[in-house]
């Protein structure tokens, strides 16, 4: 069996942290992709798809510390539906992606909030590219902060797929 989604988009709106009764730390996502085509009559369509995403643990804290609206992510996961009751007692169902990894791909002084103070301070910002990974420990044995990958500073093309001319080329 397999579960697995990976998606590119923006945020709809900022991060929302929570805790859990236990103390960890939950944050939910609002990421719209998006995809046109041209239908027969020879229009162009446009079609937003919205997706929620629950982030656990550090990365939450990660995303809620340094994604905003507009923030353009990578995020590699598995559907997960879950059950609950509205007001009226009637049983209600959310689908939602469950993040494994999430991978900020904005370049150093775009979207996020750089211009807040928030990302990477007054500098403009930094390649913030956080996973999943359990933090590297020093030689010493003890953890520190996860650290962010560095990358170049290389242009990442198109934030959707219906922005690039030659995305049916791509080989997946």
């Amino acid at each position: 069996m397999l579960n697995k989604v990976m998606i590119i988009g923006r945020l709809g709106r900022d991060p929302e942290l929570r805790y859990t009764q236990s103390g960890a730390p939950i944050a939910s996502l609002n990421i719209a992709t998006d995809e046109s085509y041209t239908d027969r009559d020879g229009n162009k369509v446009e079609r937003t798809e919205w997706h929620r995403v629950s982030v656990f643990q550090r990365q939450a804290e990660n995303c809620a510390n340094y994604l905003a609206k507009g923030s353009l992510v990578y995020v590699e996961g598995s559907l997960q539906t879950r059950k609950w009751q509205d007001q009226q007692g009637q049983d209600r169902y959310t689908t939602e992606i469950k993040a494994q990894r999430v991978q900020f791909l904005d370049r150093k002084g775009e979207g996020g909030r750089a211009g807040q103070g928030g990302m990477g301070g007054p500098q403009g910002g930094f390649e913030d590219n956080f996973d999943s990974a359990p933090p590297q420990r020093n030689q010493a044995g003890y953890g520190g902060r996860a650290q962010p990958r560095q990358q170049q500073n290389d242009d990442l093309g198109p934030a959707f797929p219906s922005e690039a001319s030659s995305m049916d080329e791509v080989p997946f």
